[in-house]
């Protein structure tokens, strides 16, 4: 994909750095927080209230819509690894920009080793529950997550809709779901990068947008072979794209680019117009740009004052209807 850095916009669209005049992005301290300290980012988590950042130490900066988020990468940084299980990085190892784990090989080995999702837990006593979720057209997945999760790892997904299909043990859940991959060959994975190219031409009706799903539920609550200990449940569709601000007057211009990596020196900002599993859709003088929040951890991350901003951005393609052709 066309990757481009920028240093500062017009309210004419997109300038590349090389053409900037004297134009400046006026960021804002994070959430008008001011931080006179480097700050290290936990990542985004869903609570009842909407979506919100953890800080290393316990700190949570809540997001809701309208709110300014903007903040700098501190200059000569480096990214570093964010351990595993709660345990630092041991030789603080350095990580890539643009990887979303923000783990190290050795630390990312150690995390999978005790995860239901990479399928290397097998004897979790918690009922779970196997859902049917839906990003968008032609973007249905099927997993499984704790009971005592609720709806909070559709959240993180940024699942549009979603539906419960089957609850029972660890072990039934995760037979049903692979036999739903084998049977009708639904995907357990959906990349971001998909999921956001199509947040912009979703349908404009609740029920157009459980219609994938509603279908995909009937086939499989009809398929043989289901383990007898999973109890199928209804198909009673849940939908996000108000809880997202992604829908009817609530959805906001379609995004123009996302944030590719962090860079040392580098600066994002903007209002947050809506927020879709970790995706923060920021309205900048530029237009909307997507900043996935697993970028930002293993920075050191500080005030923005004002700096001009200079952050790799990646266009989105054209799968997304409206999405203009070009940054400039």
């Amino acid at each position: 994909m066309n990757v481009r850095y920028f240093r500062a916009g017009t309210h004419h669209g997109w300038v590349p750095a090389r053409s900037v005049g004297t134009g400046r992005c006026q960021w804002r301290p994070l959430l008008s927080v001011g931080m006179a300290r480097a700050w290290r980012c936990a990542g985004l988590r869903w609570a009842a209230g909407g979506p919100v950042l953890s800080w290393a130490g316990g700190r949570r900066s809540a997001l809701a819509r309208g709110k300014r988020v903007a903040f700098a990468v501190a200059e000569g940084g480096v990214r570093t690894c964010v351990g595993a299980r709660g345990h630092a990085c041991p030789v603080r190892a350095g990580v890539p920009g643009r990887s979303t784990g923000a783990r190290c090989e050795e630390c990312a080995r150690l995390d999978r080793a005790h995860s239901v999702a990479a399928d290397t837990v097998a004897d979790d006593p918690r009922p779970y529950r196997v859902y049917l979720a839906w990003f968008g057209p032609g973007l249905v997945k099927v997993g499984i997550t704790a009971d005592e999760r609720g709806t909070a790892r559709l959240l993180e997904q940024g699942a549009v809709c979603f539906s419960w299909l089957g609850r029972g043990p660890l072990m039934a859940a995760r037979r049903t779901e692979e036999l739903l991959r084998a049977a009708l060959g639904v995907p357990d994975r959906v990349p971001y990068a998909r999921k956001r190219a199509v947040r912009a031409a979703l349908p404009a009706s609740e029920a157009e947008r459980a219609a994938e799903i509603a279908g995909l539920h009937a086939r499989a609550v009809a398929l043989g072979g289901w383990p007898e200990t999973l109890t199928p449940e209804p198909f009673r569709p849940v939908d996000h794209a108000g809880v997202f601000g992604i829908e009817g007057e609530r959805r906001g211009p379609a995004a123009v680019a996302e944030v590719a990596e962090l860079v040392a020196g580098g600066a994002v900002g903007g209002e947050l117009v809506a927020a879709a599993g970790p995706d923060l859709h920021l309205a900048t003088e530029r237009g909307v740009v997507v900043l996935d929040t697993r970028l930002m951890t293993g920075w050191e991350l500080v005030s923005a004052g004002g700096e001009p901003c200079a952050v790799p951005l990646r266009e989105l393609g054209r799968a997304a209807a409206g999405v203009q052709d070009g940054l400039f």
